[in-house]
């Protein structure tokens, strides 16, 4: 399999990544300048707010917007004063573990009135960025990735990767960690990429991350709240430190400052790989030429195709997302079920492809054909699963319901790139469908009755959509005619020019041609 990292930074507004598997694209990661982002950043922050019935604090850590603190975010040194000390992570014993305590569960935690006061100050990691109108979700346990490890201060022991699962590569490397002495009261991780490597590479990884955190605890006692500590990299020095291996042959950068940055990063953390690293010097837009565009494309609408004929449908709402999978003109044989397993397994295959391109977070429905047959059902699942392992986001799958159902949830960590990309339509604010030429022609004449009933009233001005008015003027006239005659008005019907179908702006004048204010409204009533 030929394994390519495409790098599209030519664009000063945005940067894009993409990862190809002969020639199919499989990852996307898109940023934009103006948005800016904040997570993995470390902030010194203060407590501003505390709501006891939903166990969180509210931190303002200098970005104009507070974040949001969970008492499961909460690291135990900040509560040790409250707990005894058998009961804490070493059970009371000097680098010993309780096996009992679990240090992210609420339940081994006081209430968080008792852990915090308004003003008090705390050391936050954004973990999430906000979405919509929430704030950014911060996390207390701070972690600082390096090419092979991660240093975790509150961990105070060493660890290795949870996607690492075979038991001896797992015992091999905390043997190969111990070896190289981490410091006493630190805690540290090794990565997925830190499997095969010498002593020597994590010895200098772990001193890069030592130094690094040693600049973090100065800035830390010489800053005030609120205030940055420490700013992630990069996204090209970030997505090449977090996602590079050894089965990616090439990685491409289409500019020349990106391209000796991207080199003196390697040359640092993997001096063998820095050939791999090649600039991309065509005619043509990178993108164009891997035909990752044409792929982009199809990731943004909301109907994907299947290979052999059937295709899903995503729709995206505030907490959920619902895809649906059509068989389509899929025929592969006679039997029905047969068929419906295989559009079933193609499908599930897909949809793992664009929940992780497309960036999709939360809770997910999957809503497959129904299958009869229990192997089928399982069979369907299982495939689901597979295809899930590989995304680097949390993910948890359900087995399937009597009704063809699988719910999932992956770890949101920013705006889906639907949302980081698109706005909501102004005509349609968001919904995907205006009301037609006839139904706003009934409002119109449902508010034009509640204003020429108003006493000071004697003329109406009606703004609206060239169909509205069309079918005001041809279709209503009569009843607009008879409308005058009962309340003494006259209403002129007037065409908005680029305005939205469903625009309404209603003036209302009285004999001496000033402006009457109705409902409240001011001096007219207005709908866009």
């Amino acid at each position: 399999m030929k394994k390519e990292m495409l790098i599209n930074v030519l664009q000063p507004e945005e940067s894009r990544i993409a990862i190809l598997e002969d020639g199919v694209l499989e990852e996307l990661y898109v940023e934009r300048t103006s948005a800016e982002n904040l997570v993995g950043n470390i902030y010194k922050g203060r407590v501003v707010n505390i709501e006891p019935s939903i166990q969180a604090v509210f931190v303002d850590f200098g970005v104009g917007r507070n974040g949001f603190l969970h008492v499961s975010d909460v690291e135990y040194q900040y509560y040790k004063h409250l707990v005894p000390a058998d009961q804490g992570p070493t059970g009371g014993r000097p680098g010993g573990r309780n096996l009992k305590f679990n240090e992210r569960s609420a339940r081994n935690k006081p209430p968080i009135q008792e852990i915090f006061q308004r003003g008090s100050e705390v050391l936050v990691q954004v973990i999430k960025e906000g979405i919509g109108t929430k704030g950014p979700t911060l996390s207390t346990y701070i972690s600082i990735p390096g090419r092979y490890l991660v240093l975790m201060p509150g961990l105070q022991r060493v660890g290795v990767s949870r996607k690492i699962a075979d038991d001896d590569v797992r015992r091999k490397l905390r043997q190969v960690l111990r070896a190289i002495s981490p410091p006493e009261g630190l805690g540290f991780i090794v990565r997925t990429a830190g499997v095969d490597r010498s002593p020597k590479d994590l010895q200098r990884d772990l001193a890069f991350l030592l130094r690094l955190w040693g600049t973090i605890v100065g800035r830390l006692k010489k800053q005030s709240a609120p205030s940055g500590i420490y700013e992630e990299t990069d996204m090209i020095t970030r997505t090449i430190r977090d996602i590079y291996s050894s089965d990616i042959e090439t990685i491409w950068i289409d500019e020349k400052e990106s391209y000796d940055r991207a080199c003196e990063f390697m040359e640092a953390v993997l001096p063998k790989a820095v050939e791999r690293i090649r600039l991309y010097d065509g005619k043509e837009p990178i993108f164009h030429k891997y035909k990752v565009e044409q792929e982009i494309d199809q990731i943004n609408s909301r109907r994907v195709p299947v290979a052999g004929g059937g295709s899903i449908v995503i729709d995206q709402t505030e907490a959920l997302v619902a895809i649906d999978v059509n068989s389509g003109s899929f025929r592969s044989d006679d039997d029905a079920e047969q068929n419906a397993y295989k559009v079933n397994l193609a499908a599930a295959e897909e949809i793992a492809r664009q929940i992780r391109l497309r960036d999709l977070g939360g809770v997910i429905v999957n809503d497959f054909i129904d299958m009869r047959d229990e192997r089928h059902r399982r069979g369907v699942e299982r495939k689901l699963r597979e295809c899930v392992e590989r995304d680097r986001a949390r993910t948890k799958v359900l087995r399937i319901s009597p009704f063809g159902l699988i719910e999932m949830t992956r770890q949101r960590i920013r705006p889906s790139l639907r949302r980081s990309v698109y706005e909501d339509c102004p005509c349609c604010r968001g919904v995907g469908h205006v009301k037609t030429a006839e139904s706003m022609a009934i409002e119109v004449m449902r508010t034009l009755m509640t204003h020429s009933s108003h006493p000071d009233v004697r003329r109406v001005v009606v703004e609206v959509e060239q169909r509205v008015a069309d079918y005001l003027i041809n279709r209503k006239r009569r009843a607009i005619t008879k409308l005058e005659e009962e309340y003494n008005v006259t209403v002129t019907i007037q065409m908005g020019l680029h305005v939205s179908p469903e625009h309404l702006h209603v003036k209302c004048l009285n004999e001496i041609g000033a402006e009457v204010a109705i409902l409240g409204s001011g001096d007219s009533y207005s709908r866009r």
